[in-house]
């Protein structure tokens, strides 16, 4: 009788690319809450989901 070990599942470490974030891939979490929001109820009904989805892309970096 046979089994595999934990050993051999381990997977391949994969090399390490730094790639910049994209600002469509930033906050995934927050954007979807602002975008669902504006769709829903309006852009002038969502200012504090779109200003936490700016504060967010801020804290990664980006200017807006």
């Amino acid at each position: 009788m046979s089994s595999l070990s934990a050993a051999s599942v381990e997977s391949a470490p994969a090399p390490e690319e730094k790639k910049p974030l994209k600002p469509c891939c930033a906050c995934p979490e927050t954007k979807k809450a602002r975008d669902s929001c504006i769709i829903e109820k309006g852009e002038e009904s969502c200012s504090e989901l779109i200003e936490a989805h700016k504060d967010c892309m801020r804290a990664l970096g980006f200017k807006i």
